[in-house]
C-alpha cells in the first residue's frame, strides 16, 4: 500500500531528530538516476522544515555496463563519486548526507565520513521506510548485542540443516545498524535493525547449508532447495547443490576475482518489525532486501569486501545471505537458538507466537 506524502515527511522527521539534526546545520541530499521521488521531497521538505540548510547533489549512475543486476548493491566499489572532487568536497563541506544514492563501501564514502560528515543511507521503497522507521530501543537493543561481539573471540553457528561454521573474531570491530546517525563521521542505513562484525582474514571454517527459504542478496531469490557451501581458511572453496546453486556460482564468478568468495561480515538480525516475508510481495527492481537482512532472529553472513571494516579487500561482489532457523553462539553462550534471540525481548515474542500458535 502507498504511503501519503504527510506520513513519509513524519517518518524522515523522526529519522532526522534521532539523527540530531539542528537548525542551521547543511544537509545534502545525495541522488541518482533511481532514487524514488517521493523520497526525494519528502527528505527535502522534512529537512528544510527542521531549520536545515538543504542542497541536492545528482549524479548520473556508472558500472552499467559490469553488472548483471540492476540492485545497487550488486556492483561495489566504484561510484559516481570516484574521481570527482568537487562532489567529494560538498559532501565533505555537510553536517548530514541523506544518500539516496548508494555509496556503501566505496572509499569516497570513507574519505567523507573521516571529515566528521554524517551520512544516512535511504533507498528502500517508502512505504518500507514509513513500516520501519528506527527507535531508540532499536539503538540500545543492537549496541547491546555489539559489545557481546566485541568480548567475543569465537562465533559459532549451527542449524538442524547441516551448517557448522566457526569464524574467529578480534581483528576487526563491531558494528551497529539501527538506522539513524547519532553521531559525527557515522553511517547507517534505514532501515536495519542487525549488528555484525567481520572474521578474522582466513580463519572461518566449516560449511553451511542453506535450507529451504533462506534468501540470496543481490538476487532477491528464496532458496528453493539445499545449496552446500565448504568454507576453508576464510574463503569458499566449494559450492553445490542444483539449479540455484549453479546460478550463484556463474553470477560470483562473472565477477572474476578470488576475493569475491571470501567470508565477509557475520551476525543476526534483530528488528522485529522487518518481515522475513517481504520479498514474496516486491518486484525485484523496487527494493535492495533490507527486510531480509534485519528480520529477527535471522543469521546473516555475506561473501565478498572487508574494506568498510578497515580490511584490505575491495572486491565488487557482494552477496549478502539472510538464513533462518540457525543457532548462533558467541564464545559458547548462545545468542540465538534456532531462530530465536536470546535477549528478553526475543524471548518475550517467541513467547507469544507459541501462545497464539
Amino acid at each position: 500500500m502507498s504511503v501519503s506524502d504527510i506520513d513519509l515527511i513524519h517518518a524522515w522527521k523522526q529519522v532526522l531528530a534521532l539523527s540530531q539534526l539542528e537548525p542551521g546545520q547543511i544537509v545534502t541530499v545525495l541522488t541518482g538516476a533511481d532514487t524514488h521521488p517521493q523520497t526525494l521531497r519528502c527528505a527535502i521538505a522534512a529537512s528544510s522544515e527542521m531549520g536545515a540548510r538543504v542542497n541536492r547533489l545528482d549524479l548520473p549512475p556508472v558500472n552499467a555496463e559490469k553488472s548483471l543486476s540492476r540492485d545497487a548493491l550488486a556492483y561495489l566499489g566504484t561510484t559516481p563519486l570516484t574521481g570527482n572532487p568537487a562532489a567529494i568536497a560538498a559532501l565533505k563541506a555537510s553536517d548530514l548526507v541523506l544518500d539516496l544514492m548508494t555509496l556503501l563501501f566505496s572509499p569516497e564514502q570513507h574519505d567523507i565520513l573521516q571529515s566528521g560528515t554524517k551520512i544516512l543511507l535511504a533507498i528502500e521503497p517508502p512505504e518500507v521506510l514509513c513500516r520501519l522507521v528506527p527507535t531508540a530501543a532499536d539503538r540500545t537493543r543492537v549496541q547491546a548485542a555489539a559489545q557481546r561481539i566485541a568480548q567475543a573471540r569465537q562465533m559459532h553457528i549451527t542449524s538442524q540443516a547441516g551448517t557448522d561454521l566457526r569464524c574467529q573474531l578480534g581483528h576487526f570491530p563491531a558494528i551497529s545498524e539501527y538506522g539513524f546517525v547519532d553521531a559525527p563521521g557515522r553511517w547507517d542505513h534505514w532501515p536495519s535493525g542487525f549488528v555484525l562484525t567481520w572474521p578474522n582474514e582466513g580463519e572461518s571454517n566449516g560449511r553451511v547449508v542453506l535450507d529451504r527459504g533462506d534468501i540470496l542478496l543481490p538476487l532477491k531469490d528464496y532458496v528453493t532447495e539445499p545449496i552446500e557451501l565448504v568454507i576453508e581458511k576464510g574463503f569458499v572453496t566449494r559450492i553445490s547443490g542444483g539449479l540455484q546453486a549453479e546460478i550463484l556460482k556463474e553470477y560470483m564468478a562473472s565477477y572474476e576475482d578470488p576475493e569475491a568468495y571470501a567470508v565477509s561480515h557475520v551476525g543476526w538480525g534483530l528488528q522485529p518489525r522487518a518481515q522475513w516475508s517481504m520479498l514474496a510481495h516486491y518486484n525485484k527492481e523496487t527494493h535492495i532486501g533490507m527486510d531480509a537482512r534485519a528480520f529477527e532472529g535471522n543469521f546473516l553472513w555475506s561473501m565478498g569486501p572487508n574494506n568498510e571494516a578497515g580490511g584490505s579487500r575491495t572486491t565488487a561482489c557482494h552477496i549478502d545471505i539472510p538464513m533462518r532457523h540457525c543457532s548462533v553462539a558467541l564464545d559458547g553462550q548462545p545468542m540465538v537458538i534456532a531462530g530465536v534471540v536470546q535477549d528478553e525481548q526475543g524471548l518475550a515474542r517467541a513467547a507469544r507466537r507459541k501462545e497464539i500458535a
